[in-house]
């Protein structure tokens, strides 16, 4: 059986023409929307989701092109685009009746949550991003032999065909190779959630490398539109992240409170899937964030 998030309900939610998301509902009370990150699903917030919906209502999506959402066809830049992502999770919300949502993204997740949060700042009430850098700092960052690190960045960068072919070859090395070592603690991912993981993520080849792909083009062209016209986010954001800084030469903090004028921003000890390895923290982290 596929792990599921205990106490959740699943449903698939049309956002957009062609595509539905699958989302697992939990809770009552004011709303916060978990994205996850690479190479996950949903289940990556199984902990923190169950700890949040004591108080709140939680609503945590497979993404567009991930799990067992729809997984459009890369017929343009735009079909995973973040932008396009980001508007998939703002018309997530509305259709469970939520017209206003806190947001918390991880990997993959932040940055969606980064662009609605851009592009809707109206729907946004609080943004927590977890263990990224936002697209156009990430790209800067990552440059000598440092970059190393980031090789699944350039490779799913390529013109369609070839990294495709490559991945599908030997998905689970590859994807399993970032689950295992991005964790500090191997424990926190057990076998069945590994398994469904990978699973996932051999179905989901194309869709991966397209959203991949998107972040070395049109969102880049996004985020430098939107730095260029000086937009910030509007409201309390805390970001969480390893010290990638320390190893790379880059002051994280410091490029984070360009965009984010009210910003919380702190450094962990854990590994990559940080809230899969440190649960109560990165709850009491959200928790937090709301009471601002």
């Amino acid at each position: 059986m596929t792990p599921a998030i205990t106490g959740f309900t699943y449903q698939r939610v049309p956002v957009a023409d062609g595509v539905s998301l699958n989302a697992a509902v939990g809770g009552s009370g004011s709303p916060i929307v978990l994205l996850h990150g690479f190479p996950q699903t949903h289940l990556m917030w199984r902990h923190v989701a169950a700890d949040l919906a004591a108080d709140h209502t939680v609503i945590c999506p497979d993404l567009r092109g991930y799990g067992a959402s729809d997984k459009p066809a890369e017929t343009g830049p735009g079909v995973y685009a973040k932008r396009t992502m980001a508007a998939d999770i703002v018309a997530l919300a509305r259709a469970l009746g939520h017209e206003r949502f806190a947001l918390a993204g991880h990997d993959r997740g932040a940055l969606v949550a980064f662009r609605a949060a851009l592009d809707h700042p109206e729907k946004i009430t609080h943004l927590a991003s977890l263990d990224v850098l936002p697209t156009l700092e990430m790209w800067e960052a990552m440059r000598g032999t440092g970059a190393a690190v980031g090789f699944h960045l350039y490779l799913m960068a390529q013109p369609p065909g070839l990294p495709e072919r490559m991945i599908s070859s030997s998905s689970d090395a590859f994807f399993g190779h970032f689950l295992d070592i991005w964790a500090n603690d191997p424990r926190a991912i057990p076998a069945d959630v590994r398994a469904a993981y990978l699973d996932a993520c051999r179905g989901a080849v194309p869709s991966i490398v397209a959203d991949y792909r998107a972040s070395a083009g049109i969102d880049v062209e996004h985020d430098q539109a939107d730095r260029d016209a000086g937009n910030r986010l509007r409201m309390p954001v805390t970001v969480l992240q390893q010290d990638w800084g320390a190893a790379l030469g880059f002051d994280a903090a410091a490029l984070w409170s360009v965009w984010a004028p009210d910003l919380r921003h702190g450094t962990v000890t854990c590994g990559h899937f940080m809230a899969e390895e440190a649960p109560a923290d990165i709850a009491k982290e959200l928790r937090d964030l709301l009471t601002r």
